[in-house]
């Protein structure tokens, strides 16, 4: 019986652990490349959404944060490799490594 108890607490922790990394958050500073499917430079916008730039295809970029906007779409907000900030990226967009 208490072989079965070990077992049972030792399969719910390993699950429990299981989900909890499932549902963690992504890790900031994330490297990815710009992989806009729409064949033109991927627009970098401010937080009002706002487009203040564009990045080519094939850029590296950094995520320094994720977020959704409020009709659930995700978003990046993306600097250089150097570490300077560029701005917001539809995440669809990046093809992070």
């Amino acid at each position: 019986m208490k072989q079965k108890m070990l077992l049972c607490f030792g399969l719910g922790l390993a699950a429990l652990g299981a989900a909890v990394v499932v549902s963690a958050p992504a890790h900031a500073a994330d490297r990815c490349k710009v992989t806009d499917p729409t064949g033109t430079p991927l627009n970098v916008r401010d937080k009002s959404k706002n487009i203040v730039g564009t990045i080519e295809n094939g850029r590296i970029v950094m995520v320094q944060r994720y977020s959704e906007d409020s009709a659930g779409r995700p978003w990046a907000y993306v600097s250089t490799p150097g570490g300077e900030g560029v701005g917001w990226v539809y995440r669809e967009f990046i093809s992070c490594y």
